[in-house]
């Protein structure tokens, strides 16, 4: 599956609406400290499910909606939407080769997501990003902290983290006998 396309709109920094398209290929995302860099790779697992909002750098889920600032005031809501593609001939599940993915919270009141303009539980998102290369846990969405880890592993562990971003992991034992 390939994101073709994000937009925000009251995420985090994004108090105004933002899109960013993203052609084939590898994406690196590079500006000066402050600018968002962690907030766009956190809009991307924030829309596809992420459910811990400490994971998003955030006490509460409501922390994600823009908090205002003393020229900007905060907004009552946050919205994010991905727009992905399969890249194999294989549909999303019920939803078609392309598929449109909106999560949307107002502040008190929850996150509310929509696929393809049908409203949706979370569990239909996670289905849609099931399979290992993607969702809000995907090894290919690398955040800052990562980077650090990835750098500092013993060779065995960068070993594991490579077969996990490949999508080999639960292969290392496959056609070897099992003791009975």
């Amino acid at each position: 599956m390939q994101i073709k396309r994000l937009k925000l709109s009251g995420f985090k920094s994004f108090v105004d609406s933002a899109e960013l398209r993203v052609e084939r290929g590898l994406t690196g995302i590079v500006g000066p400290n402050g600018c968002g860099k962690s907030n766009l790779l956190e809009a991307i697992r924030w829309v596809m499910g992420e459910g811990s909002a400490k994971s998003l750098r955030g006490g509460a889920m409501d922390d994600v909606i823009f908090a205002g600032t003393t020229q900007r005031p905060s907004r009552d809501f946050a919205e994010v939407s991905i727009l992905a593609e399969s890249d194999a001939a294989n549909d999303v599940g019920d939803f078609g080769h392309e598929v449109e993915v909106v999560r949307r919270i107002e502040r008190g009141a929850g996150s509310a997501y929509r696929i393809n303009g049908r409203d949706v539980r979370a569990k239909d998102v996670a289905l849609v990003f099931a399979d290992a290369a993607t969702g809000a846990h995907s090894p290919a969405l690398v955040s800052q902290g990562r980077i650090g880890s990835i750098i500092s592993a013993k060779p065995a562990e960068r070993r594991a983290m490579l077969e996990e971003a490949a999508g080999i992991s639960g292969l290392r034992n496959c056609g070897q006998p099992r003791p009975i």
